[in-house]
């Protein structure tokens, strides 16, 4: 019987989770924080279980899981935490990068804006909308547009804090494209600003990234004036 194994079955469970999440908890200013075994357990695994989890939440609730549209709801979100909106935690799923030779001899900046956003503040478990706009100036390398999109989907596609994500997508171009000449701009609402607490509807949380000639005043102030 491994760790998990006798957690779960430990009729103390959830202390006995939160001891073992601190002593197996990796984190960094830059990574999300992932225990070392998070992906010992397969999709299938996971998804009975958080089925398993979200109907003892909507018991506790007092919600009729007899009711007919109540009924399979917690097997819907398990299956939606799994594979969708967090399907970004599974570094196999990772988008491959698609690069070019850069022919043309561009050495301009490249802006993608606009690319949307939607993550999971990882606080409170609701959405982080918005958008995001990306830039790089090629070191003999170019990407295909559609990865930009994908890189910033991916990183979404977990739970977030907005200022983590920034670097991560900053980063990860940065690895890719094998170039400092990175910016990354995101603009977005979150819902747990919007929905409780405070109830702002209005407000949103810009976050930036920039290195290599984006540092520069000019190189960044025509990227925000693109993006503008």
């Amino acid at each position: 019987m491994d760790k998990i194994d006798q957690i779960q079955n430990n009729s103390n469970s959830e202390l006995s989770i939160l001891e073992f999440i601190s002593e197996e908890h990796i984190s960094s200013s830059f990574d999300t924080p992932l225990r070392a075994d998070a992906f010992q357990m397969d999709d299938d695994t996971k998804i009975q279980l958080i089925t398993q989890y979200f109907s003892r939440i909507m018991n506790v609730l007092g919600l009729d899981l007899n009711d007919d549209s109540l009924k399979d709801t917690p097997s819907r979100v398990a299956r939606m935490y799994v594979n969708e909106i967090f399907r970004g935690l599974n570094p196999e799923l990772k988008p491959l990068p698609t690069l070019f030779e850069n022919h043309y001899k561009y050495n301009q900046m490249l802006v993608e804006k606009n690319i949307s956003v939607f993550s999971n503040c990882e606080h409170h478990f609701v959405p982080i909308t918005g958008k995001a706009h990306v830039a790089y100036i090629s070191n003999g390398k170019v990407i295909g547009l559609s990865k930009l999109n994908r890189i910033v989907q991916y990183f979404s596609q977990r739970p977030q804090v907005q200022e983590r994500l920034t670097i991560q997508i900053a980063n990860e171009l940065k690895h890719v494209l094998q170039t400092e000449d990175v910016a990354v701009v995101i603009d977005a609402h979150h819902h747990c600003v919007s929905s409780r607490g405070i109830r702002d509807i209005n407000s949103s949380t810009i976050t930036a990234e920039y290195s290599g000639k984006f540092l520069e005043s000019d190189t960044r102030n025509e990227f925000l004036k693109h993006i503008g």
